[in-house]
């Protein structure tokens, strides 16, 4: 059973190989909804917000893994 074990463990690394990038990806997610659930913000402005704050995500991680890559 231990290589079954294993086996999840090296598939789940495959798609999240971040665990922080994972988390701030849902937060930012959850905030969007929220964002057009509570304060009904347009959905062309709500997606052009998601997909900076998504942007700028995805920037802070690269640049944070080529930081960790050069020591």
């Amino acid at each position: 059973m231990a290589w079954f074990a294993i086996i999840c463990e090296g598939v789940i690394e495959l798609f999240v190989p971040d665990e922080s990038f994972v988390a701030g990806l849902l937060a930012w997610l959850v905030g969007g909804w929220i964002c057009l659930q509570i304060f009904h913000v347009d959905p062309i402005a709500e997606g052009i917000l998601l997909a900076a704050g998504f942007v700028l995500l995805l920037a802070e991680n690269v640049e944070r893994t080529a930081r960790e890559f050069r020591r």
